[in-house]
């Protein structure tokens, strides 16, 4: 069964080869088509897909593995159909376990099985994550304002429910919470203290977060990414409420909880460095905060690709020159590449999808194309892109399939070529942390 129209992606990718030469060309065709091709099950309960290397979906990596295509959709009405079967299953899924960030293809109990939390047969992992509730409601957003189709938005309601209780628990997480995780034997970024319950917070209108988008266990409670992102989403489940549904309850819901989030966000999300405002990347509603950037998305390099603010807001440009500088304590440089990098992987490794998210929200042509020529340098022979690699030797890397990271390096490759179209407004334009 054919799940996209073949020879409309192949003119894409003749056309970033004609754009961009025979190396980025033919890069870009083995991380454009390896999604498509060998991530993608269509089933039952709708499509599931792989991360790559791992076969779990997390709710994360299948909605940004679908990034490139979405600019295609328009005239794509077969990749439509399977995106709507993906955002179908997402849907699923949150309804199933919203505190989960990872699902099984059947209820197979897969897995991690010896964390101490309750998870059923469905379930791969359940670290919980603001994010992983945010990106089906994007990608649900961004099919219906791209197509117009409104088939994938039949759960949407009860999803959206789902996740706006989840996050308004969370808003109260220490007295309103039973979420708990513990996982024994391994690194203690894999697992939450205080007997599972995690970082401690005070409420402060912000929502908490178990875990980073790295799967990384947070220090601080509240991601400041992670609210922004969910402030976002929030915002588009109102419109669709009201467009598509007619449901001012659910919107009125929707922007209430944004709304919250952002004037929580404008209060405590920031901090200083050398004098400048700039946004944290984890606050604790005690006082306490703490400045870095990590790779995976949403990250604080990422707001504006997100649609949270403009490349050229004033915060995020401090944020930026901070986040891509000695003063995060994963920012590297080595002499094959510099960029961002995660504790989630060795000290010191870059990850190509920081260097993509640092070229799709440069300010310059001369940033964006040096950011995409260090990701040509980057795949250590393989012809793709991986997890992290060392700087200063990329055939040294993590996982050798991680496809969010071939989707990161179309994105660039298609914005490099001028084919990059579906772009996200920001949010509020004058939003100041």
């Amino acid at each position: 069964m054919s799940i996209y129209e073949r020879d409309e992606h192949e003119a894409v990718a003749a056309e970033v080869l004609q754009r961009l030469g025979n190396r980025a060309g033919l890069m870009f065709r083995n991380a454009y088509f390896d999604t498509l091709d060998r991530t993608i099950r269509i089933g039952p309960r709708g499509a599931f897909v792989i991360t790559g290397d791992i076969p779990a979906m997390w709710l994360r990596d299948s909605t940004a593995q679908l990034a490139p295509y979405l600019h295609v959709l328009d005239r794509d009405a077969t990749m439509a159909a399977t995106v709507s079967k993906i955002v179908q299953r997402q849907l699923w899924f949150i309804t199933h376990d919203s505190y989960a960030n990872a699902f099984n293809d059947e209820a197979n109990s897969a897995g991690h099985r010896g964390d101490v939390v309750p998870m059923s047969p469905w379930t791969w992992e359940r670290k919980y994550e603001v994010d992983s509730l945010c990106y089906p409601l994007q990608l649900s957003y961004d099919l219906w304002r791209i197509t117009g189709r409104s088939d994938h938005l039949a759960s949407f309601r009860s999803a959206a429910a789902v996740a706006i209780k989840t996050w308004l628990t969370e808003c109260e997480h220490e007295a309103l919470s039973a979420y708990r995780f513990q996982r024994f034997g391994g690194p203690l970024t894999d697992t939450l203290q205080r007997d599972g319950r995690g970082p401690r917070v005070a409420p402060i209108g912000l929502t908490w977060s178990g875990f980073r988008p790295s799967d990384d266990a947070c220090e601080l409670g509240y991601n400041i990414a992670g609210n922004a992102f969910a402030a976002i989403v929030l915002s588009y489940v109102a419109e669709i409420a009201r467009e598509v549904f007619n449901d001012d309850d659910l919107a009125i819901q929707a922007d209430s909880l944004s709304e919250q989030l952002r004037a929580a966000l404008a209060q405590h999300g920031s901090t200083q460095i050398d004098g400048r405002e700039v946004y944290a990347y984890e606050v604790d509603g005690f006082g306490d905060s703490i400045f870095m950037d990590d790779a995976n998305v949403p990250s604080l390099l990422s707001l504006p690709l997100l649609g949270w603010c403009s490349t050229e807001d004033p915060v995020y440009m401090s944020t930026r020159f901070a986040a891509l500088s000695p003063s995060n304590p994963f920012f590297t440089a080595g002499s094959v590449a510099t960029g961002v990098g995660s504790p989630h992987t060795p000290t010191g490794w870059v990850w190509p999808i920081g260097i993509a998210v640092q070229g799709l929200t440069a300010n310059s042509t001369v940033e964006r194309d040096a950011a995409f020529d260090t990701l040509l340098r980057s795949d250590g022979g393989t012809g793709r892109m991986h997890e992290s690699f060392d700087p200063d030797d990329p055939r040294r890397f993590t996982r050798p399939w991680f496809s969010w990271a071939n989707a990161m390096f179309c994105e660039l490759a298609l914005e490099v070529a001028g084919l990059r179209g579906y772009r996200r407004a920001p949010l509020h334009p004058e939003v100041r942390a």
